[in-house]
């Protein structure tokens, strides 16, 4: 009884990771256990020639059949491919995984599966998946394809140690992107996988994220995403992954110093010498890290539905694992669903060209092409979207080869990411006259901004009026920054000019631990200016008092929509907002000026009964933690 548990605990982890939601019909197709009687008389007659599994068989032998039933784990069909089947068989150690010659079907998982594939190939085109282990971390897996009436099986080398959903088994043999939908657990598990690899291997701080960087960028050509696997020198396998980054990235607009530098220091891994000394047949190896990037991380960016930054989460997820101070690279990634409410906020869509002249890894550009796919209803739309409607400019040389990873594995946007200063000129009249692929003149009319904070040569509404100035008469720009930049008191210089040339038109206080687990305490607000058009302090402004998303804290999590209600707070923060709503301790409207103070809680009542000893606390810490960031608290 203890043994069948044990076992029944590897199937359900293979359930789990396959995502087969119950026995017989799915959305994939069907499924069927333990030598279920299918509606499928080709199954039927394979398996009952089969029959149970015996002792030892040559894979070569089709005329011995096994005494008894023929029951593997699983007999899985495919409504998109009535010609292909998959069988799944498990056992609940690592142990009974394969046989040196794959001859042992009773004993081993491999065996079996292969045992099974055998007569079934017969009929059909086969995807063979032997399963072991009752530990997820530790399980092992090995899939073959074999293809019908071939006399032997070829292995899926890019499945190895990896359970992959049924449709992306086809996808894998068709030599199609494998898909799947962005999984935060996913996501953090493989981060801290790959980290703690790479750390083992002696790997610094500075080449990891660069290294996972490219990767990914060479990932992208067709022809290395192809023969990695087969390569079996690492030296050719780097020389070949540096070739693949040259021709990605020659294929568009960046200049050949940058990818020359990009290429440089991917290449410097050469002189880590555990990786070099490692096996590429082994875990840890180089092959190793490009096979679990392609099958891992890769398939949720490829996912067209997708909005989430899944490669930004990644890498903030990465180096959250960092042996230093956790931001090695100065990354605080904008949290996902401020991004997509921000982008919301000033109502994207596909025909909206957006900029972001501090875009980091590329959260808010990602998060804006997201929404456009979504509208978009034919192949050329996407293409054009692609090509055409998002720029983005970045300092850092570091994140800027981030930001073009972040871009390019969804083949955009790498020609419009721009490593520069965005306050010099050259930079920024690069983004100015812009036309499209087909000749026609471009008019930018969206920004999305997270500025860095606390900068010593230029405050946070810098930035903003710098991107303003980018925008067509009457784009919009929604601006995150701290909630100091909204008192009066403060940078009245641009403040006044922000005002005399542009329109502040809604103002919304956020959650106050929103950037929770980043290294960013600063409470901060959310901005929607429109250009060109001067304030008029008679109109009113919009304020909204939008504390709470519903998000909690989670250990090792960070904040979590854990009871799913951020989406029913985001319709109604929206939906008051574009009905300009006054709701009594939400929203108000306020006539102001430049040198008023810009936040709901100076002109909404405060309800002194909800305060408490802490509250009051939190504000003293915040506030003393602004001065010292800022520079003005001195030793007495």
């Amino acid at each position: 009884m203890a043994t069948a548990k044990i076992e029944r605990h590897t199937e359900k982890i293979t359930e789990e990771e396959m995502k087969i939601a119950q026995y017989g019909e799915n959305e994939f197709g069907f499924v069927y256990v333990q030598g279920e009687h299918t509606p499928n008389s080709n199954i039927n007659k394979a398996l009952q020639k089969a029959g149970g599994k015996p002792d030892e068989c040559e894979l070569t032998d089709y005329s011995l059949g096994g005494t008894g039933h023929a029951k593997p784990e699983y007999i899985i069909t495919l409504k998109s491919d009535l010609n292909t089947i998959i069988v799944v068989e498990c056992k609940k150690t690592t142990s009974k995984h394969s046989s040196p010659s794959f001859n042992k079907p009773k004993d081993y998982a491999v065996d079996g599966a292969l045992y099974y594939a055998k007569f079934l190939s017969q009929f059909f085109n086969v995807v063979a998946v032997g399963i072991s282990g009752s530990k997820k971390n530790e399980m092992l897996v090995d899939a073959f394809y074999w293809v019908k009436n071939q006399a032997a099986p070829m292995e899926l080398k890019k499945a190895k140690n990896i359970i992959l959903e049924p449709e992306n088994y086809l996808k894998l043999v068709k030599g199609s992107k494998v898909q799947k939908q962005y999984s935060l657990g996913e996501v953090q598990q493989t981060a801290a996988e790959i980290h703690d690899s790479l750390r083992i291997n002696k790997m610094t701080e500075k080449q990891k994220p660069l290294f996972i960087a490219g990767v990914l960028i060479a990932l992208q050509d067709d022809s290395f995403s192809n023969d990695y696997v087969n390569m079996t020198s690492f030296d050719t396998l780097l020389d070949q992954c540096c070739s693949a980054i040259k021709r990605v990235l020659n294929d568009g607009e960046i200049d050949n110093d940058k990818i020359n530098e990009i290429v440089t220091k991917f290449n410097d891994i050469k002189s880590v010498i555990k990786l070099k000394e490692t096996p590429l047949s082994d875990d840890n190896s180089l092959r190793w890290y490009i096979n679990q990037l392609e099958m891992k991380i890769k398939p949720m960016m490829d996912y067209v539905g997708n909005t989430i930054d899944a490669l930004g989460v990644f890498y903030h997820e990465f180096i959250s694992y960092s042996s230093g101070d956790g931001n090695s690279l100065g990354i605080v990634l904008t949290p996902q669903h401020l991004t997509e409410f921000m982008a919301d906020l000033i109502n994207i869509d596909k025909n909206s060209k957006v900029v972001d002249i501090c875009c980091g890894s590329g959260a808010f550009l990602v998060t804006a092409m997201g929404k456009m796919f979504k509208q978009a209803s034919t192949p050329e739309e996407i293409e054009y979207i692609r090509k055409n409607n998002l720029y983005g400019i970045e300092q850092d040389s570091d994140i800027h080869t981030l930001a073009l990873a972040n871009m390019i594995i969804r083949k955009d946007g790498k020609s419009h990411i721009i490593h520069g200063d965005c306050f010099d000129d050259k930079t920024i009249n690069r983004l100015k006259n812009l036309k499209d692929t087909k000749g026609n003149n471009i008019a930018l009319n969206k920004g999305l901004l997270n500025p860095p904070y606390s900068q010593k040569d230029h405050v946070e509404l810098a930035f903003l009026e710098q991107e303003l100035s980018l925008l067509e008469q009457g784009g919009e720009v929604a601006i995150v920054c701290p909630m100091s930049s909204a008192i009066g008191t403060k940078f009245k210089d641009v403040r006044k000019r922000l005002f005399e040339h542009h329109t502040l038109e809604a103002v919304f206080s956020m959650p106050k631990d929103i950037f929770y687990g980043q290294g960013a305490g600063t409470n901060v607000c959310v901005m929607i200016w429109k250009a060109k058009v001067p304030h008029n302090s008679s109109v009113s402004t919009f304020f909204g008092y939008y504390k709470d998303d519903g998000f909690v804290k989670r250990k090792k999590l960070g904040r979590i929509d854990a009871f799913n209600k951020w989406d029913a707070i985001k319709a109604e923060w929206l939906r008051l907002y574009r009905e300009k709503e006054v709701k009594e301790g939400l929203t108000i409207k306020q006539c102001v000026k430049d040198t008023d103070e810009w936040l709901c809680e100076a002109y909404m009542d405060t309800d002194y009964s909800k305060l408490n000893q802490q509250d009051f606390q939190d504000t003293i810490n915040e506030y003393l933690a602004h001065l010292i960031i800022k520079g003005d608290v001195h030793e007495s």
